[in-house]
């Protein structure tokens, strides 16, 4: 009830103003209603949109390419886990990267793919999946939906080309659920369901530290490292794991209260980035 008050005196005060596109300006009161009223199903069908807006802009490896091959003689047939069934395929680029979609969309650049070797492979197609299980890209999906509101809120006080940009360009959010970046908290748990994963095929756990730690080769500013940040560190903890060493795990206390302010000041910082061109 609180959500969508908040969401319907935001509307009230957008059409109130002058010179206002009222079309946009309620576009942008119910994104941002949806952005904190989300059920499972429209997060899957958002998502889904999403992937195949992405995958129209790549190029998708054939079942007959190598990629595919390698990938399908490593899965070795349909992936499911936790009840969620995941569409894993490859992009064909240098670049490396790899991201996870709400649905169960998870895509590997070939770039990533040259990068490591099958073990490895996998258990970053673990990290992703681990990504969809905790609900991670659930919250950026949100985000994305937010930002959008603030978007289109601006754009409806402007002139007529403004809001042309953010009903197009800027309106469309799948951009910013590629570029989201994760927790160290989220990078964790995603980074354990990883672990759990290899394992469950009969790894040991030791692909997911050398993973880690090629990542950790690539540079601080390289794109995959924004969303993903602080590899090395992870995989040192992976390793104090592996080893069955003691490690911090959730902070407690004052610590607990500053990553939780932490993350919420994150979510203002994005809110206010969707204001810049």
């Amino acid at each position: 009830m609180k959500s969508f008050l908040l969401s319907f005196f935001l509307l009230l005060a957008l059409v109130g103003c002058e010179n206002v596109d009222t079309e946009l300006a309620v576009e942008a009161g119910l994104d941002a209603f949806k952005a904190v009223t989300l059920s499972d199903e429209q997060v899957r069908l958002y998502a889904r949109q999403a992937a195949e807006l992405t995958d129209s802009k790549n190029q998708l490896a054939l079942p007959h390419s190598p990629e595919a091959k390698r990938l399908a003689a490593l899965l070795n047939g349909p992936l499911r886990a936790d009840g969620q069934s995941y569409d894993v395929q490859i992009y064909l680029t240098d670049e490396v990267n790899a991201f996870a979609m709400a649905d169960g969309t998870i895509r590997i650049y070939s770039g990533l793919m040259q990068m490591f070797d099958d073990q490895e492979l996998l258990f970053v197609i673990g990290h992703e999946m681990g990504h969809v299980a905790s609900k991670h890209i659930r919250k950026k999906l949100m985000l994305a939906y937010a930002a959008s509101a603030v978007r289109k809120g601006v754009a409806a006080q402007q002139d007529g080309t403004a809001g042309d940009i953010a009903r197009s360009v800027l309106g469309d959010f799948a951009e910013e659920l590629l570029n989201a970046q994760f927790s160290q908290q989220e990078e964790r748990e995603a980074d354990d369901y990883g672990v759990a994963f290899i394992k469950s095929r009969g790894q040991n756990g030791e692909a997911a530290v050398t993973a880690l730690r090629k990542l950790a080769t690539l540079g601080s500013r390289h794109h995959f490292l924004s969303s993903h940040p602080a590899p090395d560190k992870r995989a040192s903890r992976l390793r104090d794991r592996l080893d069955g060493k003691a490690v911090d795990e959730e902070p407690s206390g004052l610590a607990a209260v500053w990553v939780w302010l932490r993350e919420k000041l994150k979510f203002l910082a994005g809110l206010l980035l969707a204001l810049l061109p």
